[in-house]
């Protein structure tokens, strides 16, 4: 059962509809783009592909990068295959996630590993990233591929690093802020970063889009921890309480463990080290973590992260640009509602 946080009334994706209007036309041609380069004479491929591509997510990243290439006036049109590069990294990195986490369900609907088998899901992931830097080399900017190839590299080791602390009530917050910077926060940065990088901005600009991305990224991901306790399944597009039932240790867990009683803290051990679960547990977990405010208090967390994307931005003059991505902020973290 979703407990919901408590917050003022907003409307989320009010937010996001400035971006959305700015990057309209540019993101037709990123989804042309996408189903082209899913496409394949092996049909479970963009069966596969299009399955998760088709299933309703905002498309924040490949946004994201449009965007920062219009905040720097970026007239060309390689932000369009970077920024379906960036989509494909993403969806495969979700396909291999699911795999990894024996998930059931993903924005709503079946995981694809529940309908075709992990083994393919592995592989269509595979083929995706394959594509993805097909794209990188055709735009023929030897740093975006740097920027992105490295994101890629980064975002593995997270993904292994997570695995290494699932489980372990050991982890500190700074392993866990280690885990979001690499597995989310490195693509959103990169996203960003690669539209001045295109615009042939100085290097204070480039880090100035790099900043907020990461930034943004770290919200974005403190949010997500926070719904799976907090939120509801329509809100997340999969159950509520998959990471306690998958054993991750997410920020709401360190701090209540931290915060906890030796009682509180022997139910952690059991429920998420030992896996030992009884029906209940996750209902006993989201009163335990609003004892100790630990949902509040990653909810907090994430807005001092956005508090550093916006101010990253403060480089960049006054533009429908810069005032869209401010907007972003508010989206990624009003989602908590």
């Amino acid at each position: 059962m979703g407990v919901v946080i408590p917050l003022e009334e907003i409307t989320p994706e009010n937010r996001i509809e400035a971006l959305s209007a700015l990057v309209t036309e540019d993101m037709d041609r990123v989804n042309q783009t996408i189903l082209s380069r899913a496409a394949s004479h092996v049909t479970m491929i963009p069966d596969i592909a299009n399955h998760l591509i088709s299933s309703g997510g905002k498309r924040l990243r490949p946004m994201l990068t449009l965007a920062t290439a219009g905040l720097c006036a970026y007239r060309g049109g390689g932000h369009i295959k970077l920024a379906a590069a960036v989509e494909f990294m993403h969806t495969a990195t979700l396909l291999h996630d699911d795999v990894v986490d024996e998930s059931d369900m993903r924005r709503g609907k079946l995981a694809a590993r529940m309908l075709w088998g992990n083994e393919a899901s592995v592989l269509v992931g595979d083929f995706l990233l394959g594509q993805a830097f097909k794209m990188m080399v055709e735009v023929g900017s030897l740093s975006c591929l740097d920027v992105l190839s490295s994101a890629a590299v980064v975002i593995a080791e997270g993904e292994v690093l997570q695995l290494s602390a699932a489980n372990d009530m050991q982890t500190s917050e700074d392993d866990y802020l280690a885990v979001i910077r690499a597995k989310t926060a490195a693509l959103f940065g990169a996203a960003c970063e690669v539209g001045p990088i295109l615009g042939q901005r100085p290097k204070a600009e480039i880090a100035a889009c790099r900043g907020y991305g990461v930034n943004l990224g770290i919200a974005f991901q403190l949010i997500d921890d926070a719904l799976d306790y907090g939120g509801t399944s329509a809100k997340l597009g999969k159950n509520i309480g998959d990471d306690f039932r998958e054993g991750k240790i997410t920020l709401p867990v360190v701090l209540s463990f931290r915060r906890g009683s030796e009682k509180e803290r022997e139910f952690w051990r059991r429920t998420l080290e030992r896996g030992e679960m009884a029906d209940g547990d996750l209902e006993a977990a989201i009163a335990t973590m609003h004892a100790h405010r630990a949902l509040e208090d990653t909810v907090e967390r994430a807005r001092h992260y956005g508090a550093m994307a916006r101010d990253a931005l403060e480089l960049f003059p006054a533009s429908e640009w810069k005032a869209a991505l401010i907007d972003v902020v508010d989206f990624c973290i009003d989602r908590v509602h």
